[in-house]
């Protein structure tokens, strides 16, 4: 399947930022998938041929790799490479300092776009100023296509299509747990979060969007939600749960999903995203350790462009419980992903749904997206086969 935004142009996915840490991870991950020979065709942008060509040659990407000079500075710069690619891919962030002008092409162009944003006030902004220019050219621009959110957007979609299978009705509330995760937050989501903080202070609206699960779903307002905030004990799990500190852009992009879909999950659905501390006193002090604590403020936080060892990238896992209930029964869910969730994992998620756009027959039209309505069914068959992720029933 084929789509008029995609015709005559000869490079299928150009990685905005690739010599930058995630956008080289991204590249790597590319070239070992999609040799020149293939069907695939990609190419490494930036703002320099020669740090391009450097990380080319590290990587072993081969030398006929297309390298294209842009700036998110400079609208031109960006504008070419849209004319040529039909999905642009990009790491370069925070995307509330550097990626409106991007958004803004490929939004007027017809151009599909992925990130890996987690920034829910810029995210709004962007829906309100290019979601009708982007239905209009038929540019798919998906937000948020790393850990925050594939996993767990992604993991209500399938436990909620398992539930319409199994009991004929979608679950009314669903519970995320963190039941296991190793590995650290990238450097772009610390900066992210850092400049989220520094808009916040110096507009109140955005902190009102900030504290709204609703905040992405434009002139919609679901019940109450679970704020997920305090260190409490489950019995049912034997764990104390706490404070999970991608809850508040995760639950955003999951009920703009539902929302987006038309509401199946329902209107009056309810969300809420904890971490797993284990039992007894231990897991206690350590639930009011992580909800007391903020690892991206800290002093030895990754900055951007900063990363682990590809040891520690493999190394890393993470494993997450989605625990459904509605008025036809419950069902349980787990996600698991083989890699660092913040890098590792990050940048195969992210490349998986830019190819999914490339070369799956979506009925997804022009507009901004999340994940799950936008790639769904399609999106987990390629993360299963191909990323190391899984998805099943417990």
């Amino acid at each position: 399947m084929s789509y008029a935004n995609h015709a005559g142009k000869p490079i299928d996915i150009a990685v905005f930022g690739a010599s930058g840490f995630t956008g080289r991870l991204v590249a790597e991950y590319l070239a070992e998938r999609h040799p020149p020979d293939g069907a695939i065709t990609w190419a490494m942008v930036g703002r320099s041929a020669d740090k391009l060509a450097a990380v080319r040659d590290e990587i072993g990407a081969p030398a006929e790799t297309p390298l294209l000079i842009a700036d998110a500075a400079d609208p031109a710069s960006l504008k070419a490479v849209a004319a040529q690619a039909k999905v642009v891919l990009t790491t370069v962030g925070p995307y509330q300092l550097y990626g409106e002008p991007l958004v803004k092409i490929c939004a007027e162009t017809g151009t599909d776009y992925v990130d890996l944003c987690g920034e829910p006030a810029w995210m709004r902004q962007m829906i309100d100023a290019y979601e009708g220019a982007a239905k209009a050219s038929g540019a798919r621009i998906v937000f948020s296509c790393g850990f925050d959110s594939i996993p767990f957007d992604l993991g209500v979609f399938y436990l909620q299509e398992q539930a319409k299978a199994r009991l004929g009705a979608p679950l009314g509330t669903i519970d995320c747990r963190v039941r296991q995760m190793k590995g650290g937050f990238s450097g772009g989501t610390a900066a992210s979060l850092g400049a989220t903080m520094a808009a916040a202070a110096k507009d109140p609206s955005i902190l009102a969007l900030l504290k709204s699960p609703f905040a992405l779903a434009p002139g919609f307002e679901g019940p109450k939600q679970d704020p997920g905030a305090k260190p409490r004990y489950d019995e049912a799990l034997g764990s104390w749960l706490t404070s999970f500190i991608m809850a508040p852009i995760n639950t955003k992009n999951v009920h703009r999903s539902n929302f987006l879909a038309g509401h199946p999950y329902g209107a009056d659905f309810q969300y809420s995203e904890m971490m797993m501390t284990g039992p007894g006193a231990e897991g206690e002090a350590a639930a009011a350790h992580v909800a007391a604590s903020n690892p991206l403020a800290a002093k030895d936080a990754p900055k951007p462009g900063e990363g682990p060892s590809k040891e520690e990238r493999e190394s890393g896992l993470y494993d997450i419980l989605f625990l459904g209930s509605g008025a036809a029964g419950s069902l349980t869910a787990c996600v698991k992903g083989d890699k660092d969730p913040g890098y590792g994992s990050t940048s195969k998620m992210i490349s998986e749904a830019a190819l999914c756009l490339v070369d799956a027959p979506l009925a997804t039209s022009g507009g901004i997206w999340t994940p799950a309505p936008a790639l769904g069914a399609a999106l987990i068959e390629r993360l299963e086969a191909n990323a190391g992720l899984s998805f099943t029933l417990e």
